[in-house]
């Protein structure tokens, strides 16, 4: 008897077990097919001249010889790859289809560089010759999500055209970062090249500055002031934990509960010396 009541149970658990089957088999297939499908749209619309072919970037290395070595080794490089179908890929990404360039010799690239932002036309025509394009927009064509970084309210003067993404990121050569990826402190020493006064050594270090500028700042631009990931003491409280004893709040033993209303913990006038201190352990000063 207990045999016959199990029945419709082992019945319904082998039913259950191949509609699972079926399940998992459909959605592995739907997923191979999904992944598999060609995109026909392009994912990035590369530079249109009028008269003016892509030629690939081996036809640079017969006059910039040196740049096409150096280029080899950027990060950059990972644009191009062997076979027709990456011929426009490559130098002529960023400084669009060089025909008539490299036939002639003369001249220059159809795209040059300005920093900054293009100049309005006053007419409202689209001229005919390409004019120099700013920086910031030939690198924006591939990092869209930089570009909205620079829309925020406290951001780098790049789109005011006072500075440009070259200074700090080189599109020729080696590591995208201007200071390298090997050495020590790569990352800080190109912020440090516009802001010495942050250059240590510090008697009295901010343990944050091991991890970088970044720890703290974002690179490109960020909603907050002084281009800090996170507003006021909030931005402090990601490392230093608070310990409420006895209805009072402390920080390293010590008790804030007082401070912590009169707002963050450097413009409180407390630790101000928020990247380092040469003359007390606290970063009061």
């Amino acid at each position: 008897m207990r045999n016959l009541k199990l029945l419709p149970f082992r019945k319904l658990s082998a039913a259950w077990l191949r509609g699972l089957a079926l399940v998992v088999i459909v959605t592995v297939f739907s997923l191979a097919a999904i992944s598999c499908r060609t995109v026909n749209r392009p994912v990035v619309m590369l530079p249109n001249v009028p008269g003016a072919e892509y030629v690939g970037s081996k036809e640079c290395e017969t006059c910039h010889d040196e740049i096409y070595r150096d280029f080899m080794t950027a990060d950059h490089a990972r644009l191009m790859s062997p076979g027709p179908n990456a011929l426009d890929v490559g130098c002529e990404s960023c400084h669009g289809p060089s025909s008539v360039h490299a036939g002639t010799g003369e001249g220059k690239p159809p795209y040059s560089f300005t920093s900054g932002r293009p100049v309005a036309n006053n007419y409202g025509a689209q001229l005919s010759t390409p004019t120099a394009r700013a920086t910031e927009e030939v690198c924006f064509t591939c990092h869209a999500d930089v570009r909205g970084h620079f829309n925020l309210p406290s951001h780098h003067p790049v789109p005011e055209g006072q500075m440009s993404c070259t200074q700090c990121h080189n599109p020729h050569k080696g590591f995208a970062h201007v200071g390298g990826s090997t050495a020590l402190r790569a990352q800080d020493e190109t912020c440090l090249k516009c802001h010495p006064a942050q250059r240590g050594p510090h008697v009295f270090e901010h343990e944050a500055m091991r991890e970088g500028c970044t720890a703290c700042h974002g690179a490109h631009g960020t909603v907050n002031a002084k281009l800090l990931k996170v507003r006021d003491s909030n931005l402090c409280l990601q490392c230093h934990f608070q310990q409420v004893q006895g209805g009072s709040i402390r920080f390293g033993g010590v008790d804030h509960t007082d401070r912590v209303r009169q707002g963050t913990c450097w413009t409180a006038g407390c630790h101000e010396a928020v990247h380092g201190s040469r003359v007390n352990s606290s970063l009061r000063f």
